[in-house]
């Protein structure tokens, strides 16, 4: 089974990790990687650019229209992915439990769902 982990972190992160506890949390991202990569569960992982460098963009009549960031006041954002494949939902939670950051944040483990053409 597929799945994506979402990295959520606290809004208000940025500034509260020394520059010795990002660089550890970036190198333990780096090694975890390479591990899932090796154990061939590891699909694609990234980091994010902050939310205030996003954009939302929608097609309502045939018009596209899009909203810089940042959005609303929100406790957490999305600041990573992984994309995994795991043989059920526990080992995909065992994967999860090993990602760096979810020592700070926090992660969402969703099931992709595979679309296929109606007939």
């Amino acid at each position: 089974m597929r799945f994506v982990c979402l990295i959520y972190n606290p809004a208000d992160m940025d500034g509260t990790l020394s520059k010795a506890e990002g660089d550890e949390l970036v190198r333990d991202h780096f090694q975890y990687d390479e591990e899932l990569e090796r154990k061939g569960i590891m699909i694609h992982s990234d980091a994010l650019e902050g939310p205030e460098s996003a954009s939302v963009l929608r097609v309502r009549r045939g018009i596209l229209s899009s909203t810089d960031g940042p959005y609303v006041e929100t406790k957490e954002h999305l600041a990573g992915i992984y994309i995994i494949e795991a043989g059920d939902l526990e080992e995909a939670r065992k994967v999860v439990a090993g990602i760096p950051s979810a020592r700070v944040g926090s992660i969402e483990l969703r099931p992709v769902r595979l679309l296929t053409l109606p007939q």
